[in-house]
């Protein structure tokens, strides 16, 4: 695609955990997998925000009427948490965090910080509400295509982790809501896909240069704004992965792009008055097995006519993804159906020829207009086909502004439409705060430690880049200080590549390596009880559980000498590759395969 021609804008929203305590409260930011100790069930609704309004998105979410279900556990959870008390001052090592950030970005910090609610009613929040605080404005970031502005740096309060969702309720586990976020948002500056790369890892370069960052799998979340000439900001969320950033803006920009092409193709097209049919009688015989279990169930067979839209539904957006999926995807969002059937994908599904020439019949179908069918409870499928309807409305006006979800293969699914203005009023809780800027400490830039790596520490530039974005920085600067005889290029490499082998080589989790393993790993080879040379071997044992140091402990020489000696006596005639087999096994680890070697080879001659 030639973006500059579509215009391509893309601007991009990182959200980083920290350590230490919530935001609001004193409980740890630790994430439990243990069964929780209690259960809230709630409703929750949605309220005007300071200018009266009710915000769009909040509106929507009120209307699937879900009921929620929190988890949370007796030590770890508190009343802030269960939206039974007012949250106290916040953080102040978050903010520090926040004010170093913005510092590094060269960003107008705000003189007084104001704490904001944010209206959001999809039960991820027990209050209803998500608090936020601006903290500084007007950043920039220098990329290879340009620089970037960076709009805004905020600090707000992570959402509770869904555990299960059904039609009824949603199942939420306290543990994660209150960890402090910091957000920042980008200018649309962004023109191209790999643009778009570069800022997020530049940033995310950045972000791990500050103190008390979380690390690990889904501790930083990116989100992208998309948008082409004539089209309207999209809000996708959940871009997991970095690597699949340009496909998602890619893809993105294709699905606006041919959104655009079909609205020129409708031009001056106006849809006829909606009218929902029932055609569960006409659909009676019918050998679908979708239908007869909808039928069985009591349920209907609904449907509509959609002027002019034949051909238009099937029509493909990006690979795999058609206009009906994007019908479907709003469909069931918003009536939590299974899906539809539509005109442009029949006979399929057991609807064969003939059915459908009785539904035409009864829509009253000319020979450019498509149809549109829900097979449901009543309800329920007249919500998915009023839904549908309002879709295809939209597509007669371009490209809706909505959120949406990144999916696995780089395209996106229809979520929520984008919220305003209307949710956001004063938290009313939470005191001013006038930051003090002369107190802001900078650390060490990660581009900068890496190339200090390199020259002081001798490091390879692989090796100084892996180590220190590898969640063991801070361990690997630790044991670098505390054993000046351990080479550091081997410390990174036991705290990095060797984790690497171990997953893939051996099948075992590294995650199961604490912190203390690996320091009395470091003390044990200072003391010369266990050889480096075996130090995969000693990992191995202490992630499967069966360490015992008495298994490695080095022998003193002269035992070694003796093992060795009678060895030699027992094997007198045996070839030097067959008697280093048997010292390996008999010694186990209690001295390096150099040193074993080297002794042997003196010994026998």
């Amino acid at each position: 695609m030639d973006y500059k021609k579509l215009g391509l804008k893309c601007g991009i929203e990182i959200h980083q955990q920290l350590e230490g305590q919530k935001l609001f409260c004193h409980c740890p930011t630790l994430l439990r997998e243990e069964t929780p100790d209690f259960r809230i069930r709630r409703k929750i609704r949605a309220s005007a925000g300071e200018e009266g309004k009710v915000d769009i998105a909040a509106r929507q979410e009120q209307l699937r009427d879900k009921t929620f279900v929190y988890e949370g556990y007796s030590d770890t959870t508190c009343l802030v948490e269960t939206d039974e008390e007012p949250p106290h001052n916040l953080n102040p090592e978050a903010l520090s965090t926040a004010l170093q950030l913005s510092t590094f970005l060269n960003s107008e910090i705000s003189s007084v910080i104001q704490v904001m609610r944010k209206t959001i009613v999809d039960g991820s929040n027990t209050s209803g509400f998500q608090r936020t605080a601006l903290i500084a404005r007007n950043g920039r970031i220098q990329t290879t295509d340009g620089e970037v502005n960076i709009t805004n740096i905020s600090l707000e309060e992570d959402s509770s982790k869904i555990v299960s969702e059904s039609l009824t309720e949603r199942i939420y586990r306290l543990d994660r809501l209150g960890i402090p976020l910091i957000e920042i948002g980008t200018a649309p500056d962004i023109k191209t896909p790999e643009q778009g790369l570069e800022t997020a890892k530049k940033l995310g370069l950045l972000l791990r240069s500050l103190p008390g960052i979380k690390r690990g799998l889904g501790t930083i979340r990116q989100d992208v704004n998309v948008s082409v000439a004539d089209g309207e900001r999209i809000e996708i969320k959940g871009a997991q992965d970095l690597r699949m950033l340009p496909t998602i803006i890619s893809l993105e920009a294709q699905r606006q792009g041919e959104l655009l092409k079909i609205k020129q193709e409708l031009r001056g097209l106006r849809l006829s008055p909606f009218e929902i049919v029932d055609l569960s009688t006409i659909l009676a015989d019918c050998t679908s097995k979708i239908i007869q279990s909808t039928l069985d169930k009591k349920g209907k067979i609904l449907g509509f006519m959609l002027n002019g839209f034949l051909g238009i539904i099937g029509r493909e957006l990006q690979p795999g993804y058609r206009l009906g999926t994007e019908f479907s995807g709003r469909a069931k969002i918003i009536a939590g159906v299974g899906g539809i059937f539509h005109s442009d994908e029949l006979p399929n599904y057991g609807i064969e020829q003939l059915d459908i020439a009785k539904i035409r019949k009864k829509l009253k179908c000319g020979s450019t207009d498509a149809f549109i069918l829900v097979c449901d409870e009543e309800q329920k499928a007249k919500l998915a086909l009023k839904a549908v309807h309002a879709r295809a409305s939209e597509v007669l006006l371009g490209i809706p502004r909505e959120v949406r979800k990144a999916n696995a293969d780089g395209t996106t699914s229809y979520l929520r439409p984008i919220s305003g203005e209307a949710r956001m009023y004063p938290e009313t809780d939470v005191p001013l705060i006038r930051p003090s800027l002369d107190t802001i400490n900078l650390p060490e830039l990660l581009e900068n430690k890496i190339k200090r790596f390199q020259t002081d520490l001798n490091l390879s530039v692989d090796l100084a880049t892996f180590i220190a974005r590898s969640d063991h920085l801070l361990l690997f600067e630790e044991l670098v200080k505390k054993y000046p005889l351990i080479k550091p290029a081997f410390i990174a490499e036991t705290l990095g590549p060797s984790l690497l082998e171990i997953k893939r080589v051996y099948s075992l989790d590294p995650e199961k390596l604490t912190e203390h393993h690996f320091r009395d790993l470091f003390q044990y080879l200072a003391e010369e009880k266990i050889h480096k040379d075996i130090v995969l071997d000693v990992l191995i044992d202490m992630i499967t559980g069966k360490f015992n140091l008495a298994k490695y402990e080095t022998l003193s020489s002269e035992a070694l000498e003796e093992t060795i000696q009678k060895i030699l006596g027992e094997n007198p005639t045996a070839p030097l590759g067959a008697l280093m087999g048997i010292c390996m096994k008999k010694l186990g680890g209690k001295a390096s395969g150099k040193v074993i070697n080297e002794l042997l080879q003196k010994l026998r001659k």
